[in-house]
């Protein structure tokens, strides 16, 4: 699991397209050993992606933040986004690149450690979180979103119960001005913060 959070260069590669449907919108990406969700689009990101509202997308901003194969960013894109996606993964940035290429669209795919290298402000940051990265990384990537969102910016996350949904909710309505539950299902949590 934690060659997901540390650049193996000698981890075999095994590259899978994967085709997805969220909204009748047909996409697709790619998957590799050393990025999660490996030969699939994992439940919660596909729950988060049918759930996420949003108005006019043309013209606003959106960060996919720790994007792994691109699955949400690839999605903003496609919806006509103005998006950034990062990674502390070389392989999820490669991969990333690779599908929007193919598919003829455009976001900016850079690495960065959290908020590392991102200096710009967004109307949306969506991310499926990397749980297992250990606490204090899970609270700074959800936490510090607060100073990357602009004025009236959402934050827009998918937890599972059982890897402490609750307890992060509780400790995001100390940052955020409102953190509401907009959906749930099979024990994810789909949170939206403002």
């Amino acid at each position: 699991m934690s060659h997901y959070f540390t650049n193996e260069e000698n981890l075999k590669s095994e590259i899978k397209k994967v085709n997805a449907l969220i909204h009748n919108i047909s996409y697709y990406f790619y998957t590799d050993n050393g990025v999660f969700s490996k030969g699939e689009l994992d439940f919660g990101t596909e729950l988060l992606l049918k759930t996420f509202k949003y108005t006019y997308p043309q013209g606003k901003t959106f960060l996919d933040m720790g994007c792994g194969s691109g699955a949400i960013g690839i999605y903003a894109s496609l919806l006509g986004f103005a998006v950034d996606m990062s990674d502390v993964n070389k392989r999820a940035i490669h991969l990333s690149k690779m599908s929007l290429k193919e598919q003829e669209l455009k976001a900016n795919v850079f690495l960065s450690d959290a908020y590392e290298n991102i200096n710009g402000k967004y109307d949306y940051i969506v991310s499926n979180p990397p749980i297992r990265v250990g606490k204090e990384k899970l609270y700074e990537i959800i936490m510090k979103a607060r100073d990357h969102l602009k004025e009236n910016g959402e934050l827009w996350i998918v937890v599972r119960k059982k890897q402490g949904a609750e307890s992060l909710i509780r400790d995001m309505k100390e940052v955020y001005n409102s953190v509401e539950v907009v959906a749930r299902k099979k024990g994810f949590y789909i949170i939206m913060a403002k």
